[in-house]
């Protein structure tokens, strides 16, 4: 068996309690997982327990996952709320991030 090399790697991270203190940890993550993978595609389904997210680079010649990320609900809304954070931060910085609203095709005859 191939041993697997770790990076030690030092996050920040910010527990949402009443006083907001910020808290430092340590994370083991494999040189390979800190390079990160690319997705232009993501599809979301959930269950009563869980929700999963999958990430899609559909650039290549067919569609691959690059990564499935399964978290409870409390979790997901966590994800929702620091990534709506993020984004604002990140408009307030750089602009409105522009995306293009896709509408429904239309099926049938178009007159």
């Amino acid at each position: 068996m191939l041993e697997q090399k770790f990076h030690l790697k030092k996050l920040k991270v910010k527990i949402k309690n009443k006083f907001m203190e910020e808290k430092q940890i340590q994370i083991k993550a494999r040189d390979e997982d800190l390079k990160g993978v690319f997705a232009n595609l993501a599809i979301i389904s959930h269950t009563k327990d869980e929700f999963c997210l999958d990430f899609i680079n559909s650039f290549a010649p067919v569609p691959i996952l690059t990564a499935r990320v399964i978290v409870t609900p409390t979790h997901a809304k966590r994800i929702f709320l620091a990534l709506k954070e993020n984004i604002e931060k990140y408009e307030e910085k750089f602009g409105k991030i522009e995306i293009e609203i896709q509408k429904e095709p239309k099926i049938g005859f178009v007159g």
